[in-house]
């Protein structure tokens, strides 16, 4: 089972910041990946609004989001997200589904034998 932990951070600009949002959001992106843990760091623009956006991280375990949380890159961009944005941003953690395999059906246990 996989431990990877997928993000979802959902941003709104304040009027008139919709380009500054984008900006930012977009000079996280090669940084984000160079860091040890992460695994995906995707920015999207909602179509229907222009002042929405959302990234869509993976990351190794929580303690490579942690270390995320505390690098200089990512302080930086909270510390303009509070200037920019309309409301809070917020982040959504999931986590993986383990697949439910199926029980085997009695003739896929028998074995057939080849000549």
């Amino acid at each position: 089972m996989s431990n990877t932990l997928t993000i979802i951070a959902d941003f709104t600009a304040k009027p008139g910041q919709e380009e500054r949002l984008r900006t930012e959001l977009n000079a996280m992106v090669e940084l984000s990946l160079a860091e040890e843990g992460c695994l995906g760091y995707q920015p999207f623009t909602d179509a229907g609004r222009t002042d929405r956006m959302v990234i869509i991280e993976e990351w190794a375990d929580s303690e490579a989001l942690e270390h995320h949380f505390s690098l200089p890159h990512f302080k930086h961009v909270a510390a303009v997200l509070e200037e920019i944005l309309a409301e809070p941003f917020t982040l959504r953690r999931l986590t993986d589904i383990p697949a439910r395999v199926p029980p085997a059906s009695a003739a896929d246990r028998q074995m057939t034998k080849v000549d």
